[in-house]
């Protein structure tokens, strides 16, 4: 993949009549924007510019973490590589420190433009620190990368992959027209509840689990959700959008001790109230839809409201909030977890949009510090920051929470 600058282009329809401007009753965010800003190159006219790799720049980030140990990672998705930062950065465009995936800061190119080995990647998505460790959905090398300690040093390999038997092989479902509990079919995000960790293998329609952190290559995951067993791979099961079944899973948190998936194909958040132990079970409510068997971006109106969701590839807890990345509607939502008792409830704050029925990329205007282009993902960094991976933009945004919302 070469570095030319891909944006999404939008132009505020005219021929569509918005309904009346309903503003939220707290803020998401707080009201100047993100505190630090990485990535990002604009001109003197805050346009964005071509996009060289370097240690400073980003070309769609599609993850960001933030670990204990007060470190920084950002899979910089279309440059194929992830960016680590020892300390969390004080500073706009501060450059990264540890580079895996690529030779050097200044290459880039699916798998280094070779094969698929220890020391690369291709479309690095989801990424995760779990304990001492990290892991990183290096999505189409069709498996999941884990590093038992985290990196301290450029190109460090990972300890296991998952998806594939070794490090050298990147083929979908292992070349196999059947998937198994064993392979992964562009697998998206990945999460670590602290004794399990979880994939959204997004291209096979599912959600695996393993419980405790996989010591050995192509381990076997021991839950499948969105799918009767391991070797179905179709869309919502093969039926009717229900409480089982998954479209285009994405996003993967953990709100009071349960679990929401962001199933972007659906236009909808499932909450399971406690974490799943059988194959397949139902989840208890949807957010976004009114009910289990809605699937249409913002319930079928061209505007968003409170209630309604179109395309949520990221979500994330931050204290007593839920907080969705509304990638296709360019605006970020927070839920009050205690609130999420029933299926369609609104959400309770906004960000990045003036009102609830709003959308648009960047608010239809130039990129700035409180706005957003597709965002892919959020991450909790402490307390009461929020970390955006403001793919449309270029960028990863360090975003403090507001006190209004929290």
């Amino acid at each position: 993949m070469t570095a030319t600058l891909v944006t999404h282009v939008s132009l505020a329809p005219a021929a569509r009549r918005a309904p009346a401007a309903v503003a939220p009753r707290g803020a998401l965010l707080e009201e100047r924007g993100a505190r630090v800003i990485l990535g990002a190159t604009c001109d003197s006219h805050g346009l964005a510019t071509p996009v060289v790799p370097s240690a400073a720049s980003m070309f769609g980030p599609r993850g960001a973490c933030a670990a204990a140990d007060g470190s920084l990672w950002v899979s910089d998705t279309g440059h194929h590589r992830v960016l680590g930062w020892r300390r969390m950065p004080g500073a706009d465009n501060a450059p990264a420190d540890i580079l895996l995936g690529q030779p050097a800061f200044d290459r880039e190119g699916r798998n280094a433009r070779g094969q698929a080995s220890a020391r690369t990647l291709n479309v690095p998505t989801g990424i995760t620190a779990c304990g001492e460790g990290l892991v990183v959905a290096d999505a189409w090398n069709h498996r999941v990368l884990i590093w038992h300690t985290r990196p301290t040093h450029s190109h460090q390999p990972p300890d296991v992959v998952l998806g594939q038997a070794d490090l050298d092989t990147g083929e979908s479902n292992r070349g196999q027209a059947l998937a198994s509990a064993s392979t992964l079919f562009w697998p998206y995000c990945v999460a670590w509840d602290g004794a399990r960790l979880w994939v959204a293998d997004t291209g096979n329609r599912r959600v695996l689990m393993w419980d405790g952190l996989p010591q050995h290559h192509g381990a076997a995951a021991s839950l499948v959700l969105g799918q009767e067993d391991f070797a179905h791979r179709d869309e919502n099961g093969g039926a009717a959008p229900s409480a089982m079944s998954l479209r285009w899973p994405h996003a993967i948190a953990f709100p009071g001790g349960g679990l929401c998936v962001a199933d972007a194909g659906n236009n909808r958040l499932m909450l399971w109230q406690r974490p799943p132990r059988r194959n397949n079970s139902a989840c208890d409510l949807v957010i976004g839809q009114a009910g289990m068997h809605g699937v249409e971006h913002n319930q079928g109106s061209y505007y968003p409201d409170a209630a309604c969701l179109n395309m949520p590839y990221g979500a994330a807890v931050a204290g007593d909030l839920l907080v969705v990345a509304d990638t296709a509607n360019s605006r970020l939502l927070a839920w009050r977890i205690d609130a999420m008792d029933r299926s369609g409830v609104n959400a309770c704050a906004l960000a990045a949009q003036p009102d609830w029925n709003s959308k648009g990329d960047n608010r239809w205007r130039s990129a700035a510090r409180d706005s957003v282009c597709w965002p892919y993902s959020v991450a909790l960094q402490g307390r009461d920051m929020l970390l955006v991976a403001d793919s449309g933009n270029n960028r990863v945004l360090l975003w403090r929470l507001a006190a209004a919302a929290g």
